[in-house]
């Protein structure tokens, strides 16, 4: 009498034991790199807002050059 196996052929262990892997596997080989790939991504997507912000002190300058024009020329 022949005992026939659950688990099937060794191929197909094989095969399954690899693609298990590969789907265990990352693809980061440390966390700074997720990190620096997921903060890449928010960029991307915009969610941390213009990289570019004028600061206040260029503002105020920029009002008080016009409003000095604006004396003199009045």
């Amino acid at each position: 009498m022949q005992s026939r196996s659950a688990v099937g052929p060794p191929d197909v262990l094989e095969a399954s034991a690899e693609s298990a892997g590969r789907a265990l596997a990352c693809g980061f080989s440390s966390s700074d790199e997720y990190e620096a790939a997921v903060i890449a991504e928010r960029r991307a997507e915009g969610r941390y807002g213009s990289r570019y912000k004028p600061s206040l002190a260029l503002i105020y300058g920029i009002g008080a050059a016009i409003l000095t024009i604006v004396f003199f020329l009045v």
